[in-house]
């Protein structure tokens, strides 16, 4: 493992100039998600990746750095499953920057779950706790414990829906049922996800972690080709759970130790929220505590010390990116 290159007193300095959000012109047209602000313009798409962090369909607030790790995270993976998948980036033009070819998005996201776990309304375990025995179309026996493993990873697909509703969990004949998908294109987003989380387990294993869950979203490039879009196992889009800790943590009934947004998801399960009504402001402690989780998954998958870079963001992507 590399020497840590960040500190905690740093990520503290940072509070304050974290990146928000972005409103630059001559980059084409402007879509803010959840935590990206996109700009689309003559088949290229350019993804800034900000410091927002969002859980429960609600921003949350902001995580310093968090921007940098999803996106060097992200790319590295697209280059190393690109033969499992193909996948739409390009280059990445700043560390917050992500170029990518234009696609078309599919309509629903492709969740492969290995455990049963969570605490949203889309989460296996919320479901399975309420008492419901099949979940976005798989049985499942009765005596399950929270984050037990399941007997193989499981496809739940999920909704998409728009930024501050909630997404739903559903089958694949609800999800076909619905008209925005085709049969052929879920099939195809559903091989190449599931490809992807085996690609996954086993680079994760290899680095002492356990990739638990993880949302896949693809999207139709200009060929008609299906490709991986946003990102990929990352701690965003995923859960990862330190392997050397599991079993013993499972078997006195804790909850495993997280490097991902779950550390954010804690807190406010703790104080009882659920994505219901406007959240709590996010601690600065815990604004820290995440970001130093992200850059240690940073670091475990990728076997590089992260080194970020610390000029005001803002002026620098728009130097990057050509912009006066």
């Amino acid at each position: 493992m590399q020497v840590r290159q960040v500190t905690e007193e740093q990520l503290h300095g940072l509070l304050p100039h974290t990146l928000g959000s972005t409103h630059f012109e001559g980059l084409g047209e402007r879509y803010e998600g959840k935590v990206r602000d996109n700009y689309s313009k003559d088949g290229r798409r350019l993804v800034v990746v900000t410091d927002r962090i969002s859980a429960f369909d609600r921003i949350l607030g902001t995580v310093p750095l968090k921007g940098q790790v999803l996106n060097r995270l992200a790319a590295w993976w697209f280059e190393r499953t690109s033969a499992v998948a193909k996948n739409h980036f390009l280059s990445t033009p700043d560390p917050n920057v992500l170029e990518c070819v234009e696609c078309r998005p599919l309509p629903v996201e492709m969740v492969v779950r290995a455990y049963i776990t969570g605490s949203t309304s889309t989460s296996m375990w919320t479901h399975y706790a309420a008492g419901e025995r099949v979940f976005c179309g798989h049985a499942l026996p009765d005596g399950l414990v929270k984050n037990q493993r399941l007997e193989r990873p499981l496809l739940t697909p999920a909704t998409k829906a728009p930024k501050g509703a909630h997404d739903v969990s559903a089958s694949r004949e609800e999800i076909l049922a619905r008209g925005d998908i085709t049969a052929a294109e879920f099939d195809r987003a559903a091989e190449l996800a599931l490809a992807l989380f085996a690609a996954g387990q086993q680079t994760c294993a290899e680095r002492g972690l356990i990739l638990v869950d993880t949302k896949y979203e693809l999207g139709v490039d200009p060929s008609g080709n299906i490709l991986v879009i946003d990102e990929i196992h990352t701690p965003d889009s995923s859960r990862f759970w330190i392997a050397s800790t599991y079993a013993e943590r499972f078997g006195a009934g804790q909850d495993p130790e997280p490097l991902d947004k779950d550390f954010v998801r804690r807190y406010y399960t703790a104080l009882g929220y659920r994505g219901d009504g406007e959240p709590a402001p996010l601690p600065d402690d815990v604004r820290v505590g995440a970001a130093m989780r992200y850059i240690e998954a940073y670091e475990r998958i990728t076997g590089e010390a992260f080194v970020p870079d610390m000029s005001p963001p803002l002026p620098r992507i728009g130097k990057h990116l050509g912009l006066p």
